[in-house]
């Protein structure tokens, strides 16, 4: 088996409505479908909900289910609130300052952009309290080449001493200077 692509991923909210009009509006996603049932069709558990579905670009779909009749959601709290987020691509670094003053001037509080070296983001929650991260790519191909060399090696050294392997420290230096 090879996956081809993520279909959705679903998350829950409080509001289809003014969830869809959040990401719609703000973040320019176009709404696709609705569904809504009484009964889960997996489980048959009786659960009324809505389920949407928001195109995220590239065959990309973010979905969300409205749960009415389910206790009142809520986050893991035993993972801190920058861990969980949704991430999505913006074409450049003008792009993502545009989305920023635009988020601003409807009032949120974005922080950022913030320079992760290979990218660049900002970061807000949507009406749910989903971290929302809007990201531009700013690596380069000889970047992206070292941290593919050295990604089984940092997965095996993180794995045995769970601490932070160097292998990519380079990341943080001023100039970029891969290993050869």
């Amino acid at each position: 088996m090879k996956i081809q692509q993520i279909h959705h991923v679903a998350y829950r909210c409080k509001d289809a409505k003014e969830t869809v009009n959040f990401y719609h509006q703000l973040l320019k996603m176009d709404f696709m479908l609705a569904i809504a049932e009484d009964q889960v069709p997996s489980t048959k558990e009786q659960n009324p909900y809505m389920h949407v579905f928001l195109d995220a670009g590239m065959g990309n779909i973010l979905a969300f289910f409205e749960l009415p009749e389910s206790p009142t959601m809520d986050r893991d709290r035993n993972t801190p609130t920058w861990v969980q987020h949704i991430a999505l691509q913006v074409a450049d670094e003008t792009e993502l300052l545009a989305a920023k003053a635009e988020l601003e001037a409807h009032g949120l509080s974005v922080v950022g952009p913030t320079n992760h070296e290979i990218i660049k983001s900002i970061y807000f929650f949507d009406p749910n309290g989903h971290r929302i991260e809007l990201t531009c790519v700013t690596a380069t191909p000889k970047m992206l080449a070292e941290l593919d060399r050295v990604k089984w090696q940092m997965l095996e050294e993180w794995s045995q001493t769970k601490k932070a392997p160097k292998q990519a420290a380079w990341l943080h230096q001023q100039e970029f200077t891969a290993p050869v």
